[in-house]
């Protein structure tokens, strides 16, 4: 087998978008992302290839073209096709996604438990779907949140549960967090 790359998070993500406006619309001005700047698709200069900061400094795009027109039928979901895209956010902007997206004329699942994380699912001006997530723990300090699902997963399989449950995420906090009883 040959050795694996090793990858360090996302770069950016590209969407296929509509007409400039409508993304900028959309991607500013309803889920609140700075648009940082554009240039032409440089791959197809017909097209514009608009830049968003979704909240970690690194990027959403989205090509446009004026001709293209805004369609809300879902995108398939078939295999080899994008499921949805979530995007982290905190437990106030959560607990206000539903109500803020209904104002702004976009239909949700509502709030959804998975049990590690709440859920909130919408479909953007062009169908596709996306997820509002909300981790239900902050890691302990030298951890990340892959580090205590990887924890809690093992934990929950211990009992034999179908998925990671508040327990599991309690007890995975206690196993990688230092003893405050330890002393200096």
């Amino acid at each position: 087998m040959p050795a694996p790359l090793a990858t360090q998070g996302i770069h950016h993500i590209t969407f296929m978008g509509a007409d400039r406006q409508t993304s900028i619309d959309f991607w500013q001005g309803v889920l609140g992302m700075p648009f940082v700047f554009e240039q032409p698709n440089l791959d197809d200069p017909a097209q514009g290839h608009l830049y968003f900061d979704p909240g970690d400094g690194r990027l959403i795009t989205v090509f446009t073209r004026e001709d293209w027109q805004v369609d809300r039928s879902p995108n398939p979901n078939d295999a080899g096709n994008l499921h949805h895209l979530a995007f982290n956010v905190s437990r106030a902007m959560y607990t206000q996604a539903s109500k803020r997206l209904r104002e702004a004329g976009f239909a949700s699942s509502g709030e959804i438990d998975r049990g590690f994380m709440d859920s909130l699912y919408f479909r953007d001006p062009l169908g596709q779907l996306l997820e509002l997530a909300c981790y239900k723990f902050e890691p302990p300090v030298g951890h990340t949140h892959a580090r205590v699902l990887a924890e809690a997963h093992r934990l929950r399989l211990q009992r034999g549960a179908l998925n990671i449950e508040d327990q599991d995420l309690a007890d995975a906090l206690v196993a990688l967090t230092p003893s405050s009883s330890a002393g200096p």
